[in-house]
This record gives C-alpha cells, sequence and structure tokens, in this order.
C-alpha cells in the first residue's frame, strides 16, 4: 500500500526533447554544399576565362573580357574591387570566408573526410589482416588519392595562369624544364604536403588573412559565441569533438583557431535538444548584439550596423562603378592612328603631296574583325597603299605604316585639319582621329 505521503507528492514531469532540426538547416550542411559550389566554381572558371591571368599571352580575363596588359586601368579597378570585397566582408561576417569559401579549408576538410572513410573502408574490408599490415596499405592507398587529387588541383591552379590547353600537353609529356611545366611540379608538391600533413594548421601559422581579421574585427562583426545565462551547459564537450581546429568555444570567440564554421552550433543544439533546451552557441552580431536572423530592420539584418560598415559598401559600390564604366567604354578592337613626322611632307613622282602616318591594331576580342580608313574634310585625299579592309584574327596585333596623298591645290594651306575614321566589323561604334596634313604653299610671285 503506497503511504498517504506518496499519494500527495507529485512526479517530477520529464523534459521533453525538442523536435530535431533539419538536417538541411544545419550549418553543417549548408557548408558542405557551398563547399561543393565553390569547387566547381574553382575547376570551371579557368577553362570559361570567366577569371584568370593568361602569363605567357599577358592577356587578363575578367567577366567575359579580355584584358590585354596595357588596359591597366581596367585591371587596377578590377583588383581593388576584389581586395575591398574580401576586406569588406570580413569586417561585415568575420571570418565566413575562411569557413565557407576559402579553398585551403575546402579541401583540408576533404582530405580529412576521405581519410576518414579510407580508414573505415580498409578496416571493414580486410578486419583479417594484422593491424600493422593494415596501417601500411591505409597509408599507401591515402597518399596515392591524395597525390592524384594534388595533380588534379595543380592543374587546374595553373590553368589560371597558363592556357589549359597548352598545360595539358605539357603534363603528359611531363614537361618539367620549360616554366609551365616546373610551376606545376612544384604546386603539385606543395599541395600534397599542404593536404597530405599541414591541413588547417596553415590556418594558424601561415594564413594572413586571420591575423587581419583581429584589425578589422569590432563590436558590430559576426561571429560564434557562447551564451549560458541561465547555466544550463551539461559539460558534454561535443562542441569541442567536432572542432576541427581542436578548440573550446566556450573559451572566447576571437580565438586565432576559430574560423566560425558553425559545427559547435549543430551540435549544442543537437545533444540540448534531447533535453527539451535550445542551443547555447550561436552566431551573434558582436559579443552583445542579437543572435542571426532575429528580427530587426533589414539593413542590420544584412550587417549595415554602423557609417563604418556603409563607408566599406559605398567604397566598394564606387570600385564597381569604375570597373563596369571601364569595360563598357572599352572597345574590342584598339585602333591608334598617329602622324611619323621624320619627314613634313614629301613629294610624289606625279607631283602630288603625301604625309606619313602609322596604324596600330589590336583585336582584343575572340572573333575575326576588319578595319577600314576613310578620310573627312580633306578633299581629293586619298590612302596610300589601300590595304582595306586590313583583316585581324583573335589576339592578333598589327602595324603598319601608310600615306594620305592629296593632290597640290592653290586654295589649300600650309595646315589642314582633317579625320581619319576607322570603321570596325563587327558593329564597333566608328573611331575618330583628328590630324593635320602639312603641304606647301606657292606663293604668288
Amino acid at each position: 500500500m503506497p503511504s498517504p505521503e506518496s499519494k500527495t507528492r507529485k512526479a517530477k514531469p520529464s523534459a521533453k526533447a525538442l523536435p530535431p532540426p533539419s538536417p538541411w538547416s544545419t550549418y553543417h550542411r549548408k557548408r558542405k554544399l557551398t563547399h561543393l559550389i565553390c569547387f566547381l566554381v574553382f575547376v570551371t572558371l579557368p577553362f570559361l576565362n570567366v577569371m584568370r591571368f593568361d602569363i605567357p599571352k599577358q592577356r587578363f580575363y575578367f567577366a567575359g573580357y579580355e584584358l590585354w596588359i596595357s588596359e591597366f586601368s581596367i585591371i587596377f579597378f578590377s583588383l581593388m574591387f576584389l581586395m575591398f570585397l574580401i576586406a569588406g566582408m570580413a569586417m561585415l561576417y568575420g571570418r565566413l570566408f575562411c569557413s565557407y569559401l576559402c579553398p585551403q579549408m575546402i579541401f583540408s576538410e576533404a582530405s580529412l573526410a576521405m581519410e576518414a572513410w579510407l580508414q573505415k573502408w580498409i578496416t571493414r574490408r580486410f578486419l583479417s589482416w594484422p593491424s600493422g599490415r593494415r596501417v601500411w596499405l591505409f597509408r599507401i592507398a591515402f597518399y596515392v588519392l591524395v597525390g592524384l587529387a594534388s595533380v588534379f588541383l595543380a592543374f587546374v591552379f595553373i590553368s589560371y595562369f597558363v592556357e589549359p590547353r597548352d598545360l595539358f600537353w605539357r603534363l603528359m609529356s611531363l614537361d618539367l624544364w620549360t616554366a609551365g611545366g616546373i610551376s606545376g611540379a612544384v604546386v603539385t608538391l606543395i599541395t600534397f604536403l599542404d593536404f597530405a600533413f599541414v591541413r588547417q594548421r596553415f590556418c594558424v601559422t601561415a594564413c594572413p588573412y586571420g591575423y587581419l581579421q583581429g584589425m578589422l574585427t569590432d563590436g558590430n562583426t559576426l561571429l560564434v559565441h557562447y551564451r549560458d545565462e541561465g547555466k544550463d551547459c551539461i559539460e558534454c564537450k561535443k562542441c569541442v569533438r567536432v572542432c576541427h581546429m581542436g578548440i573550446d568555444i566556450r573559451d572566447s570567440p576571437y580565438q586565432i583557431e576559430c574560423v566560425h564554421c558553425g559545427e559547435c552550433i549543430d551540435a549544442c543544439v543537437e545533444i540540448l535538444g534531447k533535453v527539451g533546451k535550445p542551443g547555447l552557441i550561436h552566431y551573434v552580431w558582436g559579443e552583445k548584439g542579437e543572435l542571426l536572423g532575429q528580427k530587426a530592420p533589414w539593413h542590420r539584418r544584412l550587417g549595415l550596423r554602423d557609417a563604418k560598415r556603409a563607408v566599406v559598401i559605398l567604397i566598394l559600390l564606387f570600385y564597381l562603378s569604375g570597373l563596369t564604366v571601364a569595360l563598357s567604354m572599352r572597345k574590342p578592337v584598339l585602333v591608334q592612328v598617329a602622324p611619323v613626322r621624320t619627314t613634313m611632307y614629301q613629294v610624289t613622282p606625279d607631283g602630288r603631296i603625301a604625309n606619313h602616318f602609322r596604324i596600330r591594331l589590336a583585336n582584343r576580342s575572340s572573333r575575326p574583325a576588319a578595319v577600314t580608313l576613310s578620310i573627312e574634310g580633306l578633299p581629293g585625299a586619298v590612302i596610300s597603299p589601300s590595304q582595306d579592309p586590313r583583316r585581324l584574327e583573335p589576339g592578333q596585333e598589327l602595324q603598319q605604316e601608310f600615306d594620305v596623298v592629296v593632290t597640290k591645290s592653290r586654295a589649300a594651306s600650309e595646315v589642314n585639319h582633317f579625320k581619319v575614321v576607322a570603321r570596325v566589323t563587327p558593329e564597333q561604334s566608328p573611331d575618330e582621329f583628328p590630324m593635320t596634313f602639312l603641304m606647301p604653299v606657292e606663293r604668288a610671285p
């Protein structure tokens, strides 16, 4: 028989577990999807000439444009825009570049994942083998896979600086004597050593971006922060176990090793959710700011939380505008005409007057082009020799000299102003070059 006390004593209700989060709402899944997209972009860009330096040809491919080294202003705006974009991202969003977009982090984590998978597979498949033999098999297989991956990654990386088809034939011929072949071999070796042994240690020893972050971070920068005002931490230490950098986020959000990947957030939400409590680790706007995703004005949710960030965005817009204007004003076919004044003028055998000029053409497009010259404002003038249309293949440069010839006239003056007009096919707005034509003047006796 239960005692009267037991009847009156109420049982303490057990905590009800929170529903588990959707796998696609976790930061781990979001990061891995971003990593996959970044990998595909990294592999694709050099083959589509979206962004690539071609050192042998002295070309810079950007957003579909083939920029020549002489077009320094456009290249300058491109590089400044990319530099401020990375710096601005660090100020607003902390080290999300490191955890979501950095190739070093992406391939380091891929190497770790491949190592763990390969070790489990060999253990299951060769369970009857002695442990020492399995270890040797694992090491050989792992280094072979990392070596093959290093060759592929080095090929893609060097393709940003050497034309991919040319580089492929260098690789097939085991080229180790030209600059492209030597560079490929060196990058392959560095890549192998990095992803086989160094991995994330590079982030805290050699990478300057992590140290630069200390100068760019302030009280409004997005970071991963541990908040436990109610003392709800159960000391499960899973946030420490899942951290690839081997840190305890509870110590400080400003540890140089922390790349703000959010793995500890997922771990805390999963464990505390089983006991009916929300996670204690969050993305927050500064140590004292609100949580990411909390209700706030749109500009604060995007990270524009003070005047400094507004200035950074304005600088980015300035460089982006300058880059857009420079690209819109750029002409695919460069035409330059200049006089050659080693002699003022020449008298031809038939008594006409000739002035000497030089034309420089450069086809900076991916299609063949033709240039036709004409004279305006100088009656009776002809171009000699007549070579119109002047045809250029993609990437071809051409420099020629020609004469503008005019019949001697009493009505002409000593200095005559006219225009050389260059019309380019495919369609391009005509280029006009104001010039002067010099001729002797017959004076009345």
